[in-house]
């Protein structure tokens, strides 16, 4: 059968399907079009409006599907970018999803990718940024690039840019350099480090131990990463255990059902608010993310002391600073020089060094465990 057979063939297939289509919703009969359709490779289909006519009738039908970006690709769309970044976004780890980001790519789509990126669907920023790392392709990297910084943008949404960087060398030595020149954001290091500590590159993860080296346990060895953290089995009794002794002595910050000290937040029913992943990261790099309330201030005072602490109050005359150990003291503002917010947590770091890789995870253990009733 010659090619002028076939698309009239292909022409009375796919007005037949979308006429049972909209009658019917016969499913069927649409995947019949489009097989048709999938053998017609390298027809122009400019040079027969019946044909186009048809092709973009049936791409209406199969918006959202792997067949849709099979349609944009095989015929050379060049109008589609919307509902590629749609099929993109919405399955961010499926083959067609990051085939779709693909074609995107290819076809210079960095427009409307930058615009999810910047928008305010939260969702589809975050699976935007990756779907994009899943291409492990070099163009996604400089529209990544810009989000990592920007601290208007929502906290995951940055994470998941430091993710889909490090899935290409390209992206993975952006990183590096921003940490090696202290560029990288610190609410971003632990989960730069955990990443590009495990990255297949040679040269990149052996500066990376370096530069943003893994936090060290009680035995000087490295944690092991997040994702390996995560895999281990940890046990609530034994991290309630963990949780109360002297070092790390989270009790004497933080209260759990009424038992410890309350100067950070209460925790009774923090595995209701962070997943694990989080749990570890507040611990290991409490100055990441410092919950409202609770950040710190240093005072300067007139007489050349300094008062260190949260903020408990601020009236017209006063100020009241809460010390590390909950004690509570008030100061004029008249015997203040100066008040700075800082941006390090009351919480220290480093308290991971005072317990083994098994204390540790069981620690995150109990704390997950610490539901609300």
């Amino acid at each position: 059968m010659n090619q002028f057979k076939v698309l009239a063939v292909t022409l009375c297939v796919c007005a037949f399907a979308i006429r049972v289509q909209s009658a019917s919703e016969d499913t069927q009969r649409i995947a019949i079009a489009l097989e048709a359709l999938s053998r017609l490779q390298g027809v122009d289909i400019n040079t027969n409006p019946s044909l186009k006519a048809a092709v973009y009738r049936l791409l209406d039908q199969a918006r959202g599907t792997p067949q849709f970006v099979q349609i944009v690709k095989q015929f050379d769309l060049k109008d589609q970018n919307e509902g590629l970044l749609e099929v993109a976004s919405s399955n961010p780890t499926a083959d067609f999803g990051v085939e779709a980001m693909r074609v995107l790519l290819a076809k210079q789509g960095s427009n409307s990718i930058g615009q999810a990126l910047a928008g305010t669907n939260f969702v589809v920023a975050t699976r935007t940024a990756e779907v994009l790392g899943n291409t492990a392709e070099r163009l996604s990297v400089p529209l990544l690039l810009p989000l990592l910084n920007d601290q208007q943008r929502d906290l995951d949404l940055r994470k998941q840019v430091v993710r889909a960087l490090i899935q290409t060398s390209n992206g993975a030595t952006e990183l590096l350099q921003l940490a090696r020149a202290d560029q990288l954001a610190a609410d971003l290091k632990f989960t730069a480090a955990g990443e590009l500590n495990s990255v297949r590159w040679p040269e990149v993860k052996n500066e990376a131990a370096k530069i943003l080296p893994l936090p060290a346990s009680k035995n000087a060895q490295p944690l092991p990463t997040l994702a390996e953290l995560l895999k281990m089995k940890g046990d609530v009794i034994r991290g309630e255990g963990v949780f109360f002794r002297p070092l790390p002595g989270c009790f004497s910050c933080h209260q759990v059902k009424g038992k410890g000290v309350q100067i950070g937040p209460d925790l009774s029913e923090i595995g209701s608010k962070l997943g694990k992943d989080a749990i570890i990261e507040a611990i290991l790099e409490p100055n990441a993310g410092i919950s409202v309330g609770y950040e710190t201030y240093s005072l300067e005072l007139k007489s050349g002391d300094e008062a260190y602490g949260l903020l408990t109050s601020d009236s017209a005359d006063e100020i009241a600073i809460k010390d590390l150990k909950g004690i509570i003291s008030r100061y004029p503002k008249k015997e203040i020089v100066s008040r700075r917010q800082l941006k390090t947590s009351i919480m220290p770091t480093g308290l991971q060094q005072s317990m083994t890789a098994q204390d540790f995870i069981d620690l995150v253990e109990f704390l997950f465990s610490l539901k609300k009733q």
